[in-house]
């Protein structure tokens, strides 16, 4: 039984890990494709359709942190020894802050409205 669910857990941690891998490839291609139509456009104040283009990719580079901490989480239980352990939860917490720091970017460049909207950030009011 345990063995099972051992196999079960590693293939739900691969799948993650994969998903998380696709994730991080989309977020840059469309960050490469946003940014190559910034330059052919060249564009009036270029440098808040970059910030834009860098909260966007900050954003779902913060999804993929979140997956694959979900899979560092599981790959826990599976952990035969106290040194993958520690070695995981060292992972975990290196993830953690990038993500806090990511959060943190995210939040500064949010709180221009004009970059807030063209990243696809700026909430507004309902009616």
């Amino acid at each position: 039984m345990q063995a099972a669910v051992n196999r079960m857990v590693e293939g739900i941690v691969l799948a993650a890990e994969a998903l998380a891998a696709l994730v991080i490839a989309i977020a840059v291609l469309e960050a490469a494709w946003r940014m190559l139509r910034l330059l052919a456009r060249r564009e009036a104040r270029p440098d808040t359709a970059k910030l834009a283009i860098r909260l966007h990719l900050a954003r779902w580079l913060a999804v993929a942190l979140e997956i694959t901490l979900a899979a560092d989480i599981l790959r826990t239980v599976v952990a035969p020894s106290w040194d993958e352990i520690g070695q995981l939860a060292a992972i975990a917490t290196l993830r953690t802050v990038l993500n806090l720091f990511l959060e943190r970017e995210i939040a500064a460049a949010a709180a221009h409205p004009e970059t807030a909207e063209r990243a696809g950030t700026h909430h507004r009011p309902q009616a």
